[in-house]
């Protein structure tokens, strides 16, 4: 079945993505956005804060983004100097409009919301920890949980505020087997643990995918593709 974004929505205004540098968090950040923005409830804002890596960003479609109807912000690097995006603190208080954040891989991306942690532990927010069963931090439940305690850590976090996605992709040539294994594998390591709000599969396959599993789906549409990498 395909997800109710509203479901996800009721009484939060905040959402958070974190996870690992190649799980797909800023792909779904996008995406998720987009779901907030077709409500045409409220405003929907969308900070860049991944620092971490030069490429797979949320800025490098900023135009599409702002298509969408979404405000956008981000910063500048120089070289690796990090660098904090204004204005955060005060949307994350502010319930007249959504706020999506797209925070940088691994620990050290998360320091970046480390700063603004009474925020984003408040009731209005949700953290989406971002979990590719094809990524080798994922690969078994000794990796996953010290992943997300180092981010938890640095970023000051509370555990009871993250939810789990499964987003079993390789990019562009992920296969229907590959999405329902990857997802399968993922139940298997931490269904016992904790729940799964929802699955992500390249938009181009949901259907396929839908026939063959009750899984929640987000269809995902790819907005960060390169030339070499199409």
């Amino acid at each position: 079945m395909n997800i109710d974004c509203k479901k996800f929505t009721m009484n939060k205004s905040n959402f958070i993505f974190v996870g690992e540098a190649g799980s797909g968090k800023s792909e779904i950040a996008i995406n998720f956005a987009k779901y907030l923005v077709d409500l045409n409830e409220k405003p929907v804002h969308f900070f860049d804060m991944d620092m971490t890596k030069p490429m797979f960003r949320s800025r490098d479609v900023k135009a599409e983004i702002e298509e969408m109807g979404i405000i956008f912000y981000h910063e500048e690097q120089f070289f690796d100097a990090p660098t904090v995006v204004g204005g955060v603190n005060l949307l994350l208080k502010d319930e007249n409009c959504y706020v999506v954040v797209d925070v940088g891989g691994n620990d050290i991306g998360a320091r970046a919301i480390g700063g603004f942690a009474p925020k984003v532990n408040q009731d209005s927010t949700l953290v989406y920890y971002v979990l590719n069963a094809y990524r080798p931090w994922s690969g078994n439940l000794n990796h996953i949980d010290g992943t997300l305690s180092s981010i938890l850590k640095i970023s000051h976090i509370k555990l009871d505020k993250v939810h789990m996605i499964s987003n079993p992709n390789n990019g562009v040539s992920t296969t229907v087997e590959e999405v329902l294994e990857g997802n399968l594998k993922m139940l298997e390591m931490i269904g016992a643990l904790i729940n799964i709000d929802f699955t992500c599969v390249n938009e181009t396959l949901y259907e396929e995918v839908k026939s063959k599993t009750d899984i929640p789906l987000m269809p995902i549409h790819l907005y960060l593709t390169y030339p070499w990498n199409q």
